[in-house]
Formats: structure tokens, C-alpha cells, sequence
């Protein structure tokens, strides 16, 4: 069973966390040449399919923990500090996500009611990118520590 609990959790992880983290990082450089275009219908659509990207498999990301839980609850390795301070790399990544990455996305796009477009402020695209690569690096922090596994016994 823990062998199946690893694999869906590594599997989640690859499948819901490197599209988020890949659309991500695109979605700053796409609205630096939005910004640049005059009309910029194209570099729009774009904008917002990465938007919608981010959105889906940020919702479908929730089962990366879940399966992490279960594996680690499988593995009896719950209290290992490796696990506890992954799941608090998680959490801030997810925050990251949710609470800067989405909604500056969100204004970027001017799609929400009462939104101020992002795209007012001439550091915008830099901010938006500063936050994506501080949500890349948690989950790359946490990616280390689950192959490194500080202090297993395993020899791995």
C-alpha cells in the first residue's frame, strides 16, 4: 500500500504542481509583451489560458498533500522533521499561490469586478515574477527534501 500511496503522490505532484509552476512562469514574461503590444489580443488570450492553467491545477494540486499525508502516515515518518518542515515549504507555496500569484493574475487580466489592472503599475510583471519564483523555489525546496530525506536511515 505505501508503495502505491508514493507513486500517486509522486504522480500528483509531477501532474498538478509542474503545470501551475510552468504557467506560472510564463505568465509574467507573456504580460511584459502585452503591455509592449498595442493591441495585444493574442498575448490576452494567452494571459488568460495561463490564468486558467494556474486556477485548475492549483484546485487539482490539493491531492499532493493528501497523498503525502497518507504516505508519510503509511511510512511512520509523520514527526521526521524532513516531513514537518515540507509541509510548512507546502503550505507557504500554496499561500504564495493563492493569495498573490491568482489574484495579481486576476488583475493583470482585469477580470474580476473591481479590479485594478495590474498592468497600472510599471513594476507589475516584475512583482508577479518575484512571487513565482519564490513559489518555484518552495516547491523545488520541498522536491529536494523528499528525494534527500535529512536524517533517513535508508542510505538514500
Amino acid at each position: 500500500m505505501t508503495k502505491l500511496l508514493l507513486s500517486l503522490h509522486v504522480l500528483a505532484a509531477l501532474v498538478a504542481v509542474g503545470p501551475v509552476t510552468v504557467a506560472a512562469s510564463m505568465f509574467p514574461a507573456t504580460l511584459r509583451r502585452t503591455l509592449g503590444d498595442g493591441d495585444g489580443t493574442e498575448a490576452r488570450t494567452t494571459l488568460r489560458t495561463l490564468h486558467r492553467i494556474c486556477r485548475v491545477y492549483a484546485g487539482i494540486g490539493i491531492a499532493v498533500p493528501l497523498f503525502g499525508f497518507a504516505t508519510a502516515g503509511s511510512l511512520g515518518v509523520m514527526g521526521d522533521a524532513w516531513v514537518i518542515v515540507s509541509i510548512v515549504l507546502t503550505v507557504a507555496a500554496a499561500g504564495v499561490l493563492v493569495l498573490l500569484i491568482l489574484p495579481a493574475q486576476e488583475d493583470a487580466l482585469g477580470e474580476e469586478p473591481g479590479a485594478t489592472p495590474l498592468s497600472s503599475t510599471p513594476l507589475a510583471p516584475g512583482r508577479l515574477a518575484m512571487f513565482t519564483g519564490i513559489f518555484n523555489l518552495l516547491w523545488a525546496t520541498v522536491t529536494v527534501l523528499m528525494i534527500i530525506r535529512p536524517g533517513s536511515t535508508t542510505g538514500a
